[in-house]
C-alpha cells in the first residue's frame, strides 16, 4: 500500500460551489492542494477569480465560473464549462447555501423566504448531482459531497427553514447513494459546526462564543480548513467504500446562537 495514494486526487476534476470564499475556498485550496483541477463555482466572479488565481499561483490548476445555483442555465452552463475545460467531472462539492439562521421567527418569516432556502440548499445539491452523475459514471470516479451542518440534527429557536433544509441534505444524501452507488459514485455530506466566517461574524458576540465554546471539548471555533479535511476524506481513493453518511465536524461539541 502507497500511503500518499490515498488522498491522491491528481487527474481528477472538482466541482465546488461557493468556492469563492470561506469553507468553499478552504475546499478549493484543500482539494488543488492533493491534485484536483478545480473548477471554483461562485455567485461573486470577481471572488472566484481570486481563489482561482491564488490556486494557480500555488501550481494548481483552476478555473473560475459564476454561477447561481438557483438558475436551471447557470448549473448546466457550469457543467459544460467544467468539461469545456478539463474534459471531465470527478469530484462534486456541494458547498453553497444559506439561510437566515436564527433570523426565522415564523411570526416574520414568509413561505416565499423558506421556500427559498430550500431551493439554494436542496433543490441545487440534487439538480448539479443529477447533472454530473452521468460525467462521473464515464469517467470511471465519483464522489457528491454535499453540505449539512450541525442545526440539521440540533433543535433551536428562529431556524426553521435553514435546519430542516439541512435536515433534508442528511436524508437525501442517504438516498441517492442508493441510486448513484451502482454507477460507482459516492455520495456523503459533511457537518459543519459553528466555522469562523464571515457569515458566522454576522451574527456573531463573544458572549455567544463563550456559550459555543463553555460546550465544545476541543475549545476553540471551527476554521474552514477543519471541514475542508473532512471533504478530502470523502472526496479521496481512502473513502472509496464510504457512501450515504453524514460526518460532523465540530469539535466534539454543540454550539447553537441560544
Amino acid at each position: 500500500m502507497n500511503p500518499a495514494s490515498l488522498f491522491d486526487l491528481n487527474g481528477k476534476v472538482a466541482i465546488i460551489t461557493g468556492g469563492a470564499k470561506g469553507i468553499g475556498k478552504g475546499c478549493s485550496e484543500m482539494l488543488a492542494a492533493h491534485g484536483a483541477s478545480i473548477v471554483v463555482a461562485d455567485f461573486n466572479l470577481e471572488a472566484a477569480e481570486a481563489t482561482a488565481e491564488q490556486i494557480r499561483k500555488d501550481g494548481g490548476q483552476a478555473r473560475a465560473v459564476a454561477c447561481d445555483v438557483t438558475k436551471d442555465e447557470d448549473l448546466t452552463g457550469l457543467v459544460d464549462a467544467t468539461l469545456a475545460e478539463f474534459g471531465q467531472i470527478n469530484i462534486l462539492v456541494n458547498n453553497v447555501g444559506g439561510g437566515g439562521a436564527g433570523r426565522e421567527s415564523p411570526a416574520t418569516l414568509t413561505v416565499e423566504q423558506f421556500a427559498h432556502t430550500f431551493e439554494l440548499n436542496v433543490f441545487s445539491n440534487w439538480r448539479l448531482a443529477q447533472l454530473c452523475a452521468p460525467h462521473m459514471e464515464n469517467a470511471g470516479y465519483g464522489s457528491i459531497i454535499n453540505m449539512s451542518s450541525m442545526s440539521s440534527i440540533n433543535k433551536s429557536p428562529a431556524i426553521s427553514a435553514y435546519a430542516s433544509s439541512k435536515a433534508a441534505i442528511n436524508h437525501m444524501t442517504a438516498n441517492l447513494a442508493f441510486d448513484y452507488g451502482p454507477a460507482g459514485i459516492r455520495v456523503n455530506a459533511v457537518g459543519p459546526g459553528a466555522v469562523r466566517t464571515d457569515a458566522l461574524a454576522s451574527v456573531l458576540t463573544p458572549e455567544i462564543e463563550a456559550t459555543m465554546l463553555s460546550h465544545t471539548p476541543i475549545k476553540r471555533l471551527g476554521e474552514p480548513e477543519d471541514i475542508a479535511g473532512a471533504v478530502l476524506y470523502f472526496a479521496a481513493p481512502i473513502s472509496k467504500w464510504v457512501s450515504g453518511q453524514v460526518l460532523f465536524v465540530n469539535g466534539g461539541g454543540v454550539q447553537t446562537l441560544d
